[in-house]
Parts: C-alpha cells; structure tokens; sequence
C-alpha cells in the first residue's frame, strides 16, 4: 500500500470519528499535553509556541521542541513606509503580515485555490478529503489535494514529516487544536506570514518584495496568482531559476480562480499574458547606516518608527551616489537634511554607496568628525552681533594681521582691504574672522556650539584658541546641521530626532520641537547672519537669494561642506575621502554648494525665511553710531594702555526691581567706567542709547525679563552683561 494511499485513510478514519460522533473522543486526543498558557487571539509568532506531539503519550513520541516565530526587524519611515528590514537569526526574510495590507484579488485567489471553505471547516475539510480519498481509490492518484490552510500552516509549524501515517495524523491534529484556540484570521494571518517561496523568504510580504519589488498591498492578477503558486513547489517554481514551471503553475492558478468567478475570462487572458519575473530583487535596505545603528541600539525592538521621509531618503541616496562618482572612485559624500521647526530629520545619506569598499561605503560620514573649514564663521559673527561689536555694515580690515605666533591668511593669499562685515562674511575672509574672533572668545564660540548640541573635540584636549575659526576643531556633519538649525530658529537651539514613538508620533508631544536650552544666538543676531547668507554669491546651479548657506574647506582639501537653511528645512553636505586623504581641488563651493542646491531642489518649493525680528538696524555703514562704524581691533586698544570698559551697573546676574509688572516703569541706569567715550550702549544687540561722554545713561525697558546689556566704546572696545528686570 503506497504512502499517499496510507495517509489518505488514516485522514478519512480521523474525519470520519468527527462525522460519527466521535467528536469527544477526539477532543480528548487534541487536548493531551495543551500547553495551558496559551489563550484564542492573535497568533503574531509568539504565540504559537510548545506545541505537543500529537500523538502524545499515546506512542512514546516526546513533545516538539519550542517553536517560536520570529520576525523580521522592521525600519518604517513617517508614513509606516518600508525603509529597511533585517532577516532573522537564521537568515531568513520573515516579515510580519497585516491583512488589511493585502491585495483582495490575491486574498480571493488564494481562498478559492487552496482552501474555499475556509471559513466554515474546524480545521479539517471532511468533504475535500473524502473527494480527495474517492480519487486515490478511483483513480490511483489525487487531482485535487485535501489540506486545508490550517494544516499547512499545521506543517510549517511542526517539525516532523507529514509523509507518514503518523506525521499526517499530526498534521490533523494540531490543526483542529489551532482553530480551536484561535479565531481565522489570526490564522491566516500566521500562514501569510510563514509560507515558503523559494530560497530564504517567507510570508507573501517577503516574496512580493523580492519577486515583485512592492508591497502586496496592490497587485495585478498575474502577480496574485504567481504569489499563490509559489508556497506548492517554492524550490521547483522560483522564477530566477525556473520561470517556464513558474509561469505554468501561475496559469494554472489563473484557470481555477476564473473557473471558481474571482476573475472574469478577459482578466485571466490579460493576466496570462504578462511576463513572469527573472530575476530576485534587493530586500529595501534606505538609510543603511542610521537604521543600523538604531538596530544595535534596542535589539529587542520589532519595529521603527523614523521620522525619516522614504520617498525623499531614496531620491537623495541616488543624488550623493551620481555626484561622488562624478568626483573619483574614491571620494564619498553624506547628506542630512532636517525640519528645523519640528526637530525632525528627514533623510540620512551616510555614504555615496554602504558597500562601495574604495569609496568606504560603510563609514556613516554624518557622524564622523572632521574639520568644519569656515562652516563655523557665521556663528562667530553672530557672536559679534550679539555683543553689539559689529553690524553687518560694519567696517573691517582685510589686510596681513598678526595674532601672537599666529598669522592666518585668506584661501586665495590675497587681500580685500577694507570691506563691510557682511561682505567679509559672504566671501568668507579668514582675517576678519578671526579679528572678531579675538574679541569675542574661542572659548565662548565653543561654548555656542555646545548650546546647539553640537558635541566639538579639540585637538589634544587643548584650550580652544583662535584656530577653532577656521577649522582647528572637530566637528560632525550631524553637529553642523544642528548649529544651523538653530540659526535658521532665530538662534533657539532644537534637539533632532530620528525616531517616532509607536504611534508614529513625534515624542515632542506638540509636535513642535522644544527648545534644548539657553539661546545659541540673540534673535536679532541670527537674524543678520541669516540675511546675509541669504545674499552670499549663489553656486553656479542656483539663483541668488533662494537659500542662506554656507561653505567650509579644510586644510589641504580634505573635507568640503555646505550647509544651508530655508524657512523650513536645514541641510548639510559633506564630501571628502573618509580616511581622510587629500583629494586635490576639492573645495566646499564647487563641490558641496552644488549638491546642496539639488537637495532643496527635491525638497519642493523653498520655505521663505521668516520676517526680521523687533529692534533691527537696517541701515548704511555712514548712518551707523561712530563706535559701529569700523571694527576696532581690540588688541590694538588694549597696546594704547587704556582699559577696556566695564559695566558698573547693573552688575551681571542681577534682578533689578523696575516694577514692570505694576504699571509704574522706571529707568534702568547704565553706568560705564574705564574705556573711551563717546560710549553706545547696546540691549539685546540693537542699539538704544549714545552719550558723547556721560558715563551715566538711562534707557526705558519694554517690559520684564532678562536682557542683555553692552557698551561699546570709541575704540570698538566692549563689556557685556545679561540681568532681569522686573
């Protein structure tokens, strides 16, 4: 008696103890050794676990082993797109599956192929295995199979063969214990999710990916079909090794589900006639350096939200991979790109290429620390705003200076001579830089970069000196991008994130990013850094005025950057060697500027930057107050033998009762000594009070809270403090 004919009889014996009443008897046999923890409801992998034999006791057979069902780690942008999954432990691609997520058609097909009275039989259909039986015994061969999707999925379940006498009553068994304990679709939704096609996949999300390229969520006919013949022979029909037994068994499909009226004749004819794939699609793999990184970071995790945008993270991967190779087989490029209202990034291009090994690949260059170049000017700057130092129409010197034993010079080697502060910075002149700088502080600039988050490492752990302007710190594309934001923020520093809580909702529960602390910049201050970005001489891909950004080059062409703002988006762009290698030319306006263009370009239309905030001087360099009409350089001052000034009232940290809060203001007095009258006095950078030679002045506050004060003397010379008024 062949075997086919043995398992035949022994289902129809099973059936017919079902049929006859020996329903109790067989309760009995289904209920030996059911693990009691389990409970009906969702079978989502875990559940489905210590399965007993079936046979039990009965023939001294042990229990299976553990069989829990692990699924693939998901990455999933904003929009629960698919940005990346990973296989599980042995390898293999086992994506969960949500029935809504599915194709009807492919759902009908399936039902009316392999299972039409699914939703009515306990587990085992008597009628398909008495049918299935007669044909053995009639026939000497079965035409239609008797297995149910419940005993598939009884199959994949268990770990034994169904070859048998034995193995087949198991098979029966476990299936009438599985409807009894969970409802049908959680069934079902376990079948989609283990059934094989062929090679490493599993569940129809897996093969769709992979044969299809697209989630099973639409298809056509001929796609449905295809995804319901491969789990019946997924080694024998895989199409990139044999597409002709595919295409057959697809047709074959195609008549059954036409002769049972899920589809009409002109559907299959149409379906019939399209190809079948060849070859094996790439599993998504977007955002391969971040979703790794998130990955290591909570391995217990099964699924990701990012605030990443899918659509946006492919079209920007492609960019970086087009133009690093535009620039040498070995020069690779990172890009981040950021909502600087809401704190959120949107794309993180790690690389021009994960396993392009010459250019690197999986080094992720948004992370690395490199020399900024002049990226960090405009904060400098700003920093000479705030204190009431310099105005954009300022007068600076561009020529040959000293600083100690260190003498920078410009990147062409040439010299501007006198040009107004907002010039200076669009061209970016090292020398007035660093004279602002020197004012200012090293540590301070320093200080401002941590404020935004930024995390700089200085070379031997050494004192920040005056180097750090043009690029003699350490510094992460992910740090610059930070910094920027919050310039873009009208100097409010903003934490960004790169994940969504479960919900997909950002864990800023405003859903507006909360400002991290203490102000990168005064507002007015980022609002004259912001405006004069905005008119720097635009890349030769870009009209003028569309974007405020700026470029940086290290020292000896090593990194080049750009990194730009709108009214909404923050960008950066890197490009470089990541073993840090010279790459001659390489220079952050023909490099970076270009590509930093194009990724505005697919962000959409461009974000206007917001209007200027109260207490701007929009004026000319002639029509400023005498001490901001030129940079006065300190050093020079303090070689006079003049003291610099310093504020004598009100002193710093100090809570000045005015009564603001009654209805009765006063005058706040400012008192001056040392320094050189005439004296402008300054609060929260824009200018409200000059005394040709009082050291004594009065001046009116708007209302409560803390202000900054500061003085400039005739020399350029200037003392700061920061108080509350109330």
């Amino acid at each position: 008696m062949n075997g086919a004919l043995i398992k035949t009889l022994v289902a129809l014996g099973a059936v017919l103890l079902l049929l006859t009443g020996g329903r109790a008897g067989l309760d009995a046999l289904i209920e030996t050794s059911t693990p009691p923890s389990l409970a009906p409801g969702l079978v989502d992998g875990a559940a489905l676990v210590h399965l007993a034999d079936p046979i039990g006791d009965v023939d001294g057979l042990t229990r299976l082993a553990d069989m829990r069902t692990a699924t693939s780690t998901l990455m999933l942008d904003r929009d629960g797109r698919l940005l990346r999954a990973f296989t599980v432990a042995d390898g293999r691609w086992r994506l969960p599956v949500d029935l809504d997520a599915v194709d009807p058609t492919y759902m009908a097909m399936l039902l009316a192929y392999e299972d039409r009275r699914f939703a009515s039989h306990p587990g085992v259909d008597a009628l398909a295995l008495v049918r299935a039986g007669w044909q053995l015994l009639s026939q000497g061969r079965i035409g239609s199979g008797g297995s149910t999707l419940t005993m598939q999925l009884a199959r994949l379940l268990g770990a034994r063969s169904t070859r048998d006498a034995g193995g087949k009553l198991r098979q029966i068994r476990t299936a009438l214990w599985l409807e009894r304990r969970f409802d049908k679709g959680a069934i079902l939704q376990t079948y989609l999710t283990l059934a094989p096609y062929g090679g490493n996949l599993e569940g129809v999300r897996s093969a769709s990916l992979a044969w299809l390229g697209k989630e099973p969520r639409r298809l056509t006919p001929a796609e449905a079909a295809l995804l319901v013949a491969l789990p019946q022979s997924p080694e024998t029909r895989r199409p990139d090794r044999h597409p002709e037994a595919a295409r057959r068994a697809r047709d074959r499909v195609l008549e059954h589900v036409r002769l049972a009226g899920v589809i009409d004749a002109d559907e299959a004819a149409a379906a019939r006639a399209e190809p079948v794939p060849r070859a094996r699609m790439d599993a998504p793999m977007l955002a391969a350096h971040l979703t790794d990184r998130l990955r290591r970071a909570q391995p217990e995790r099964a699924v990701h939200r990012l605030t990443l945008d899918a659509g946006l993270q492919g079209r920007l991967e492609q960019l970086a991979n087009a133009r690093a190779a535009a620039l040498g087989p070995r020069v690779s490029m990172a890009i981040l790109v950021a909502d600087h209202g809401r704190g959120e990034i949107l794309s993180s291009v790690g690389s021009a290429g994960l396993f392009e090994t010459a250019r690197q690949g999986h080094v992720d260059m948004t992370r690395a620390v490199r020399s900024p170049g002049s990226a960090l000017k405009p904060l400098i700057y700003g920093l000479a705003f705030e204190d009431g130092r310099a105005h954009p129409e300022s007068l600076i010197e561009d020529r040959p200076s000293a600083f100690g034993g260190y003498v920078p010079a410009n990147f062409d080697l040439g010299f501007q001579g006198t040009v107004t502060v907002r010039r200076a910075l669009q061209l970016s002149l090292n020398i007035p830089a660093v004279k602002l700088l020197d004012a200012v502080g090293p540590a301070r600039l320093v200080a401002r970069m941590r404020r935004a988050g930024a995390q700089p490492v200085l070379p031997d752990m050494t004192p920040p000196g005056l180097a750090v302007g043009l690029g003699g710190v350490g510094v992460s594309l992910t740090d610059l991008v930070g910094i920027y934001a919050a310039i873009a923020r009208g100097g409010r520093p903003v934490i960004l994130r790169d994940i969504l809580d479960e919900k997909g909702v950002d864990p800023g529960s405003s859903g507006i990013a909360e400002d991290s602390g203490a102000p990168v910049l005064e507002a007015r201050a980022a609002w004259y850094v912001a405006s004069i970005l905005a008119g720097a001489p635009a890349p030769t891909n870009s009209a003028p005025g569309v974007l405020a950004y700026k470029t940086g080059t290290s020292y000896g062409y090593r990194d080049a950057w750009a990194i730009g703002f709108d009214g909404r988006h923050v960008a950066g762009v890197w490009v470089g060697r990541p073993d840090g290698a010279p790459v001659p030319g390489l220079a952050g306006i023909d490099a970076a500027a270009p590509v930093l263009v194009e990724v505005f370009a697919r962000l959409g239309q461009t974000t206007p930057l917001p209007p200027s905030p109260p207490g701007i001087l929009s004026t000319t360099s002639a029509e400023l107050p005498p001490p901001l009409r030129r940079v006065q350089d300190s050093r020079a001052a303090s070689r006079g033998g003049t003291h610099a000034p310093q504020i004598a009232y009100p002193p710093e940290g100090a809570r000045v009762e005015l009564g603001l809060g009654r209805g009765r203001a006063a005058d706040l007095v400012l008192r001056v000594r040392d320094g050189v009258p005439p004296f402008t006095w300054f609060v929260d950078g824009a200018p409200v009070v000059r005394e040709p030679y009082a050291r004594t002045a009065r001046w009116t506050p708007d209302g409560p809270g803390y202000v900054a004060i500061s003085v400039v003397d005739a020399r350029g010379a200037a003392a700061r403090v920061n108080v509350f008024l109330e």
